[in-house]
């Protein structure tokens, strides 16, 4: 009996100078943040995750078939989040998104509480400006002001190109590259750039706009000069883009977030030639990548986007899924689109909108997500059914 105890009590005092080891480690990053033990490595990250299911989003932007449909949303990492919340008080935007320790938790926070098929960096459309010679600041309550605005032709010889991304934004390839140290086998992980117009509209505005006012205007009254400034984006796009997936990324979604502002004309002559330049360009350094195009509020001219050669075009929530899908034709991938505010809604009615989506679109190159990001103050658990019942349903037609 005494040999018996004498064992139990070594047993434990192992048990416990194993665990504090693991809980108090030193990250090989040199960051200070505890290394997870081997058991917290291995445990589930959140709801249905699988092994098997850990390329499911890459795969299907690629056009390979799979078991159920993958599900990420945009704006992932958000306020909505007390997680979230508990940082951004603490921290200015720039200084989240550009501080890597505090955007891989910010990226990572969704992921691990509800258990999405894609991590995408916490990031900003407009972080490469400064790398293209256009110097912008995130004001608390007021959102992104650029100082000096571009007007003019002068305004545009000015800029700079952004040719060395490795010098103006070195903290993306930490950002990513840990990013994808904690995915690898378990998710997709994506990155993402503004298009082309919509980061020349806002570089021209200086901020947020209702009517984009200014940038129409130079349309008409200097269009050289606002199709000089889109070429000059568009390089800078590319490289940044090209710097992500070199970092890891390995999706990248081309958000055109001020798409709503363009008739069918306007598009065609402003924003779709730059977004193809775009993505066939970075397909030409990266065709392994798949390249999602979303343009927000593009609902009237959905067919002037058919042909753009991205691997996948996400919708607006505006657009019908079944009558999108007949615009666009069954060789078209997409996302999306139910509508953000349905995840204020109950329980019921959120599962029944992701079963309605997900039977409008079909089982074949659909990629679930909102139609826009995640609203502030969208409860936490109303996600977690949405995450759910993608992952439950996707399942259950399967086994039907």
């Amino acid at each position: 009996w005494s040999c018996l105890m004498t064992q139990l009590a070594m047993t434990m005092s192992l048990l416990c100078a194993l665990a504090c080891g693991a809980l108090g480690a030193v990250s090989p990053a040199g960051r200070g943040a505890p290394v997870r033990s081997r058991a917290a490595m291995t445990r589930p990250l959140g709801p249905r995750m699988s092994v098997a299911d850990h390329d499911i989003l890459l795969r299907v932007a690629r056009g390979e078939e799979a078991d159920r449909t993958p599900v990420w949303l945009m704006r992932q990492a958000g306020r909505y989040m007390k997680a979230f919340r508990e940082i951004s008080t603490k921290y200015p935007f720039r200084q989240r998104s550009e501080t890597p320790d505090l955007a891989i938790e910010l990226s990572l926070q969704p992921w691990k509480a509800f258990g999405m098929d894609g991590v995408i960096m916490f990031s900003d459309i407009l972080t490469p400006l400064p790398g293209m010679g256009i110097e912008f600041d995130i004001l608390p309550g007021k959102g992104p002001r650029i100082a000096d605005p571009i007007r003019s032709m002068d305004d545009v010889r000015r800029c700079t190109p952004l040719d060395d991304p490795d010098s103006s934004h070195p903290f993306i390839a930490e950002i990513l590259s840990s990013l994808r140290g904690e995915t690898e086998g378990k998710c997709t992980l994506l990155g993402f750039v503004g298009a082309p117009w919509t980061l020349a509209a806002y570089s021209v505005e200086g901020k947020a706009s209702k009517n984009c006012e200014v940038t129409k205007r130079m349309m008409y009254e200097a269009p050289g000069a606002l199709e000089a400034l889109l070429e000059h984006v568009t390089a800078g796009v590319v490289e940044y883009a090209s710097y992500q997936v070199r970092s890891g990324a390995q999706v990248i979604q081309v958000f055109d977030s001020w798409g709503q502002y363009l008739s069918p004309d306007q598009f065609v002559r402003f924003a779709k030639p730059f977004a193809e330049r775009v993505v066939v360009e970075l397909k030409a350094r990266h065709p392994e990548v798949p390249v999602i195009y979303f343009a927000h509020g593009s609902g009237g001219y959905l067919d002037l986007q058919r042909d753009i050669p991205a691997d996948v075009l996400s919708l607006d929530w505006r657009v019908d899924m079944a009558a999108a899908r007949d615009t666009l034709g069954k060789g078209v991938k997409v996302a999306g689109n139910i509508d953000p505010l349905v995840l204020f809604a109950d329980e019921e009615t959120i599962r029944a909108e992701v079963r309605a989506c997900i039977d409008k679109a079909g089982r074949a190159g659909h990629i679930l997500n909102l139609g826009h990001g995640i609203l502030q103050g969208t409860p936490e658990e109303n996600v977690a059914a949405f995450v759910d019942e993608a992952k439950q349903y996707s399942h259950s037609k399967v086994s039907a």
